[in-house]
């Protein structure tokens, strides 16, 4: 009997804690580790597949955000498995050994509700393509390629993203396709905020007035082009945290009214900071893979078995946020509630009885 995907992701979604091909083989009626090592060597497993499934979940709105960043798969005591290289690791704080993942969400602003729609593995020794190479690749996709059931396009107004993506490569190309974008620089990202005197300065040096605070800063990013300028905004979190946001909402807006179109909302200090929030929906789906897929415990060594697990393990997230939401409950509550049948029959009548000397 062949393995399957079906099977493989059944038993991503079914296992609590060791997601090892020893594991499901010592658990299955039908499949020994070699054929189950056999499969995952031999199929070719798709980002498109994500799409594929969860096009018929999503419900689309036309100020929808999308939502790019990376994690990386903790591989910190690996030594031969394929794909690991040094990374940093904003979780970890700190340079770490393992995969890098750099993934699409889709939100809903007005449900509060978010999907992954793509993901891209980052291989730079067999592609040579750097993590902006990729989100660039997946913007494409998303503005030509993503199709609803229906036919139309994927509708979204802003594009979200860390401060890795806040690239001149990047935010042009945003612009270009009349989407809005915000995204965080570091506070010493060189900007212009006087264009007479073309000095660029750390942002965090730049004195603000108090227009400014709540409209934003016309800034040039240095490197950029000449006449390419950006609203900058300061957001004090507390006192010892303060982002520093990007967004080209002024340029979109001016561009629309001259076309005579619906122009977007001008820019404020409270747009930037809802978009920030909006932002960690990104973060929230990256836990979630980790702590209910096991997208970071494959232990095989080759490069094909590692992408085709992290493929299922992104299949399996959609399954599960899609039943979450109909069960009216969290990804981890459903999750953990395979085991409620369990724990009830060891209360009840225990395989291992503890005892006191």
């Amino acid at each position: 009997m062949s393995v399957t995907r079906l099977d493989y992701c059944q038993f991503l979604l079914s296992s609590q804690v060791n997601y090892t091909l020893t594991y499901f083989a010592d658990h299955s009626h039908k499949y020994v580790h070699d054929r189950l090592n056999r499969y995952l060597a031999k199929e070719q497993l798709k980002p498109s597949l994500v799409w594929d499934n969860v096009k018929g979940e999503i419900i689309a709105d036309p100020e929808g955000y999308l939502l790019f960043d990376d994690t990386v798969l903790d591989k910190d005591h690996s030594f031969k498995i394929e794909l690991v290289r040094k990374q940093w690791s904003g979780n970890e704080g700190r340079v770490i050994k393992g995969i890098g993942v750099v993934t699409c969400v889709y939100v809903n602003p007005k449900l509060g509700r978010f999907w992954v729609i793509d993901f891209r593995i980052y291989d730079p020794d067999t592609d040579r393509k750097t993590k902006n190479d990729h989100v660039s690749d997946m913007l494409a996709h998303a503005l030509s390629d993503k199709k609803l059931p229906g036919g139309s396009p994927l509708p979204f107004a802003t594009v979200l993203m860390d401060s890795w993506y806040t690239s001149r490569a990047l935010m042009p190309r945003i612009d270009d396709a009349d989407k809005v974008f915000y995204g965080p620089v570091k506070s010493n990202r060189l900007v212009c905020d006087q264009p007479e005197s073309k000095t660029h300065l750390p942002a965090s040096t730049l004195a603000w007035s108090q227009t400014e605070e709540s409209e934003g800063k016309r800034v040039h990013v240095k490197d950029f082009p000449k006449d390419y300028y950006l609203c900058l905004f300061r957001l004090p979190f507390s006192t010892e945290r303060t982002d520093y946001v990007v967004t080209n909402a002024q340029r979109i807006a001016t561009r629309q009214a001259a076309a005579g179109l619906p122009p977007v909302a001008q820019p404020t200090a409270g747009l930037a900071q809802q978009a920030c929030k909006v932002r960690w929906k990104i973060e929230q789906a990256h836990r979630e893979l980790k702590q209910t897929t096991g997208i970071d415990k494959c232990q095989c060594r080759k490069a094909r078995i590692q992408r085709n697990h992290i493929a299922c393990a992104v299949l399996v997230w959609v399954r599960l946020n899609a039943l979450a939401h109909q069960a009216q409950t969290s990804i981890y509550q459903l999750k953990q509630s395979l085991l409620d049948n369990y724990m009830i029959q060891q209360l009840k009548k225990p395989s291992i009885t503890m005892a006191f000397a």
